[in-house]
């Protein structure tokens, strides 16, 4: 941008995205047409939305859930950048982040329809192959296919990539100051105009509060939270977590109260949280750090809460 850091004016455009809302924080020449960057944003997200939602029985990753073993499926573009990464953090993790979970999230009552018991006991009792065994990825060609029966579900790794195409949608308008999130994946393209980075906080894992426990600078970053008490459902007196373990089929019993990662990508750093959350503190860090990754894991409700 030619105008002087100090002619730039803050701005904040939002709209509604995967069944909560998007934001971006930008700094703009006095007098700039928000109309095209509100428009840009939202066609941005609502295309990783079509393609990616299983709440949408016409999305083409539902499509594609529904294709038949063994056919070469066509796919677009986007939703192909994202399976490849899938796979290869799932392989990376040894599991422990997995896409091929959609049956289960539906039965526990995670997806459009309440939970089922004949359905979490169909969840429970399947022996599940990972899924960077299951699909095979023609990248030059746009398709895919799978070699066994599963169900897929983004749920792990598409908001933090709406994040990333919030930030490519900023840089086309010729944008270097901006932070754009969804729920708590978040990304900042450079720092604010003044040099500093953009402040952003890490809430305590309460459930029914917010409160904040710690605050980042970020600058050309991106960050991703995954926790238990903010997307659960209650069956009786439990709160279940959305982050499934794909060892049991059930929601993760035992986890940590949330895990916040640092990475170049949000959709990266979406994906690992899932992956720390299941494998923990300690051997979530080391996978992290195999991918260029970092992670602020709290472990302990109680004790995160007196911190």
């Amino acid at each position: 941008m030619s105008k002087m850091s100090t002619d730039l004016t803050r701005q904040v455009l939002s709209g509604p995205t995967m069944g909560t809302r998007w934001s971006v924080v930008l700094f703009a020449p006095p007098g700039t047409d928000l109309v095209p960057l509100q428009a840009g944003f939202q066609a941005t997200v609502d295309e990783v939305d079509r393609q990616m939602s299983t709440w949408t029985p016409d999305s083409d990753l539902m499509r594609f859930n529904r294709a038949p073993v063994g056919v070469w499926h066509p796919l677009p573009p986007a939703l192909m950048e994202v399976l490849e990464t899938a796979l290869e953090i799932g392989r990376a993790s040894q599991g422990a982040f997995e896409i091929g979970m959609g049956d289960a999230v539906r039965a526990w009552g995670f997806g459009p329809v309440p939970a089922d018991e004949a359905a979490i006991r169909a969840a429970r009792a399947k022996l599940r192959r990972p899924s960077f065994e299951v699909l095979e990825l023609a990248l030059g060609r746009n398709c895919a296919r799978k070699t066994a029966e599963i169900t897929l579900d983004m749920c792990g790794i598409a908001k933090g990539y709406g994040v990333d195409r919030l930030i490519r949608e900023a840089k086309a308008h010729g944008l270097s100051h901006a932070l754009a999130a969804i729920d708590g994946e978040l990304a900042a393209l450079g720092a604010q105009p003044d040099g500093r980075g953009w402040t952003v906080a890490l809430e305590k894992p309460e459930i029914g509060t917010r409160a904040i426990h710690s605050m980042f600078e970020i600058k050309d970053m991106a960050l991703a939270t995954s926790g238990d008490y903010r997307h659960f459902v209650t069956l009786g007196d439990r709160h279940l977590a959305h982050t499934m373990d794909p060892a049991t089929g059930a929601p993760l019993l035992k986890s940590p109260a949330s895990v916040t990662v640092l990475a170049q990508s949000c959709m990266r750093a979406d994906a690992i949280a899932s992956a720390v959350m299941v494998l923990g503190a300690t051997r979530g860090k080391a996978l992290a750090a195999r991918l260029g990754a970092e992670v602020v894991a709290l472990e302990d409700r109680a004790a995160a809460s007196r911190a």
